[in-house]
């Protein structure tokens, strides 16, 4: 057995929960970790009884305010190198965004990153497939959507967008061209002028108008995915060199839906290799395989019409069994730690070799 300690947040000004939770979800056999937010209680530990040591540096969007405090900077750089004396690793740390936001320099809130230069090697950790799946679980396991099933449903898709990205806008754009959403739930809350939820489907509590900015994306309230078929869902990136998962498949997946995925080149590939199930038996999917993203929106355009054509009824019927496992999937512990292990595993790497696995 192997001992690793993981100080989860070097100025404890960030997550450092939700990171504990997500390593303990792990289940590498060989592998044992310690972890603690409090870089003043590190005298407590027997730090050189440890195969490894990682200290997170968060990097999130909420911290994104204090780089250009010079306190916070300098008190940033005495404790990296007090912890690199001790042969600690660093981990850059920001898995509420995509690689691709972090190499652009941009928060998925289209909000730009300020940059701080760690004079040391680190590994970044980004979302990847894992965080977000990890996050809902532990958020929902407990409280899981109440979603009815039953006939006749009121509307087609539901398709929630929030922040404007590029490729969001030209799907949206197309699809409203088209017509294809007269009978949708839809939103684009950051558009100029916004469309937003009616009352009856935005969450308990929460004002339409006045959406908060933080801290609900990840809740779900069931009575939308009752009242609709499919969820279509335009993701945070549409490149072709990543796959970043957020809640906005999670949610549609807990509530038992069918779904149409505006994402990263090879998304639904991606998720079949973890254990879920999509709908290529049941209408086409070969957007997926589509490299060019405005290509991939122009089959998307096209599937959303002919599922308009499609007896929606069947369909939902048809795909029982397969929504029935893609929730059960979901909420297994055991898929969910085998996700988590190919993460913890980057860390390990990254320790052993000295530099970012490739």
């Amino acid at each position: 057995m192997q001992r690793n300690f993981i100080l989860t947040d070097i100025m404890k000004t960030g997550d450092h929960r939700s990171y504990e939770q997500f390593i303990d979800t792990h289940s590498l056999a060989d592998q044992e970790f310690d972890c603690t937010g409090e870089y003043y209680t590190l005298h407590q530990y027997e730090l050189d009884n440890y195969h490894r040591k990682f200290a997170l540096i968060d990097m999130r969007i909420h911290n994104n305010r204090l780089i250009g405090n010079d306190a916070y900077r300098n008190d940033l750089y005495t404790r990296l190198e007090l912890l690199h004396q001790q042969g600690f690793v660093f981990i850059l740390t920001n898995p509420w965004e995509s690689a691709d936001n972090i190499k652009s320099q941009i928060f998925v809130t289209g909000e730009k990153m300020k940059k701080i230069e760690i004079p040391y090697p680190y590994y970044t950790w980004t979302g990847g497939v894992s965080w977000f799946w990890s996050f809902m679980y532990h958020k929902h396991k407990d409280n899981k959507p109440q979603v009815t099933h039953k006939w006749p449903k009121i509307h087609e898709f539901l398709y929630l967008n929030k922040a404007t990205r590029e490729h969001r806008v030209k799907l949206y754009n197309k699809l409203l061209k088209q017509n294809i959403l007269d009978n949708s739930i839809y939103t684009f809350v950051n558009m100029e002028p916004p469309r937003r939820l009616q009352e009856k489907y935005e969450i308990p509590g929460i004002d339409p108008k006045n959406y908060p900015r933080w801290g609900m994306d990840q809740d779900i309230y069931g009575l939308p995915y009752s009242d609709s078929v499919c969820s279509l869902v335009s993701e945070t990136n549409d490149n072709d060199y990543e796959i970043f998962m957020t809640e906005k498949i999670w949610k549609p997946i807990m509530a038992q839906h069918t779904f149409v995925i505006h994402g990263n080149h090879l998304y639904l590939q991606k998720l079949r290799e973890m254990g879920f199930k999509t709908f290529s038996s049941h209408f086409d999917e070969s957007y997926d395989l589509e490299r060019d993203p405005d290509k991939r929106i122009d089959k998307i355009v096209s599937l959303c019409k002919e599922l308009q054509k499609k007896n929606w009824q069947d369909v939902y019927l048809q795909t029982k069994a397969l929504r029935q496992h893609n929730y059960d999937t979901f909420f297994n512990s055991e898929k969910l730690s085998m996700e988590v292990n190919k993460t913890l595993q980057l860390f390990l790497e990254f320790a052993d070799a000295g530099q970012v696995p490739s």
